[in-house]
């Protein structure tokens, strides 16, 4: 009967579409990340308490070094942390930069959001708001990122990012002063070291299609103090709207912040791309000007429809990431090719 096999082909599509819901998708193999954030939705949770949980697992745990505590070392030697997190459904954002001597930079980035008017607070003064809403204050630095201050000084301050300074700062360590003539930079596709930063960016999509996105990091090793990234910054470290879906960022923040990826990728699905060709339409716009810049981008529809693109560079061919639904019910690493 061709009128049952209509009604069981429909039933088959709903039952298919609930349960690609919810979802959790995060960048880099973060595995407890991705199950904290999944356990925090099946207890009832938000979709920002899982991405805040996520993005907490990883701070505590110091995911490959980038994230949290006791990491990148600034030219000071300090680390320093980078979070934000965005509500979809109400599109409020709460970020934090600079952050110093306080460990938990997503717990600060939602008590901005839901405690100020304000979307984004820097430096000291984003200390001092921390630690009046309750957060501990204490020491970031550990022995091994004293360490990896100690042999960069020894280095001669190898890498860094000064350009057109004197001394030659690709032989001396400051303090340096600007040279009278600039020079075209001698590596115009980022001096970028791959190990030397990832992020975690979270997406977390909720039964009903509520999205909610964060991100958390100790930004790129050696950087110049007061550096910040895309990871902070809406629209480009992650975005979330819950009329669309999320995407979350990773990799040169410097050259992936001038683009909004993360914007671009959520506008993308919201005009019907589906999230991989949305996440590879984004990375190619950077790649028409940085070829062989290191970034990869997650992105998420209210569907539960999810997908992931990286610029493919030497040493970086391939980018994982992780993937929590009904259909897999615990953490899942997947790997998309890049191009």
């Amino acid at each position: 009967d061709r009128s049952v096999t209509a009604k069981c082909l429909f039933l088959c599509q709903i039952l298919k579409f609930d349960s690609a819901l919810p979802l959790v998708i995060n960048t880099w193999n973060f595995e407890n990340a991705a199950n904290a954030a999944w356990s925090a939705l099946q207890k009832g949770g938000s979709v920002l308490d899982a991405v805040e949980r996520g993005c907490s697992q990883c701070e505590l745990e110091q995911c490959d070094g980038s994230v949290g505590f006791g990491g990148s070392p600034d030219e000071r030697g300090e680390t320093t942390l980078d979070a934000m997190i965005m509500n979809g459904d109400t599109m409020e954002v709460g970020a934090v930069a600079d952050l110093r001597r306080v460990k938990n930079a997503v717990g600060v980035a939602r008590a901005v959001m839901e405690h100020t008017e304000h979307t984004f607070i820097v430096g000291e003064s984003a200390t001092i708001f921390a630690e009046n809403m309750g957060f501990m204050s204490e020491d970031l630095s550990t022995n091994k990122s004293i360490a990896i201050f100690s042999q960069w000084l020894q280095q001669n301050c190898q890498p860094n990012y000064r350009k057109n300074v004197f001394p030659d700062p690709s032989k001396s360590c400051g303090p340096y002063k600007p040279k009278a003539k600039l020079w075209k930079p001698k590596n115009p596709n980022g001096n970028f070291d791959p190990s030397s930063h990832d992020t975690i960016g979270m997406i977390a999509i909720g039964k009903n299609g509520q999205v909610a996105a964060a991100t958390s990091t100790n930004g790129a090793t050696h950087k110049i103090p007061g550096r910040v990234g895309d990871s902070p910054v809406a629209g480009a470290g992650a975005y979330a709207d819950s009329t669309a879906g999320g995407a979350a960022a990773t990799g040169d923040g410097d050259i992936m912040m001038r683009f909004l990826p993360s914007f671009l990728a959520v506008d993308f699905m919201r005009n019907g791309a589906q999230p991989t060709v949305a996440c590879k339409t984004a990375i190619s716009r950077i790649k028409k000007y940085y070829p062989n810049f290191f970034g990869a981008i997650i992105c998420a529809n209210t569907t539960g429809g999810y997908g992931a693109a990286c610029n493919k560079r030497p040493g970086f061919s391939q980018f994982p990431f992780m993937v929590v639904n009904p259909q897999t019910n615990q953490s899942q690493l997947q790997k998309v090719d890049c191009f």
